[in-house]
């Protein structure tokens, strides 16, 4: 019975040692980082116009400053009046897809951009000329219908020919 009693008295008249303290810390240093990282990704966020990039005003290209000669290309350009951006770097099968495009090229421009590591001029990505070769056939289905020729071997290829017809610079 002793020991019963032993055994039912409150934990709080226990001594905490040091090593009891420690998780506390431990939660402290992951509240402060993940509120640093928090706090730094908003910053960047905010500072970079971010919200700009869900839409789909051209103008958000511009944002970043090497973007500008590829923006006032596409405002000489043909289809200017037609197209904007999003019209052919962004996949018009879903808006899921649409906005994974988004994120992955958010992303990578800001990993580039921020490094300073792109070419000079900037040229279109694997991912995104498909994309782009996706749109041509999709807004011009009607004119390129006896010409296109998507599943064959040798498919057409727009972008070969009128790679210029999005930024006339």
């Amino acid at each position: 019975m002793a020991d019963q009693a032993m055994s039912l008295k409150p934990h709080s008249t226990r001594r905490l040692s040091h090593t009891h303290m420690l998780p506390f810390w431990g939660w402290m240093i992951v509240v402060a980082l993940v509120g640093g990282i928090a706090g730094i990704g908003g910053y960047t966020f905010l500072y970079a116009q971010g919200i700009s990039y869900f839409s789909d005003d051209p103008r958000a290209c511009v944002n970043c400053h090497v973007m500008r000669d590829v923006y006032a290309g596409w405002g000489k350009s043909s289809h200017k009046a037609v197209a904007a951006c999003n019209d052919c770097h962004t996949p018009h099968d879903s808006i899921v897809s649409k906005y994974a495009v988004k994120a992955i090229n958010g992303l990578n421009h800001s990993i580039a951009f921020t490094t300073d590591n792109y070419p000079r001029p900037i040229r279109i990505t694997g991912m995104n000329r498909d994309v782009a070769q996706h749109n041509c056939l999709y807004c011009h289905a009607d004119l390129v219908a006896q010409i296109s020729h998507v599943q064959s071997a040798d498919p057409t290829d727009c972008l070969r020919c009128h790679s210029r017809v999005g930024h006339d610079y």
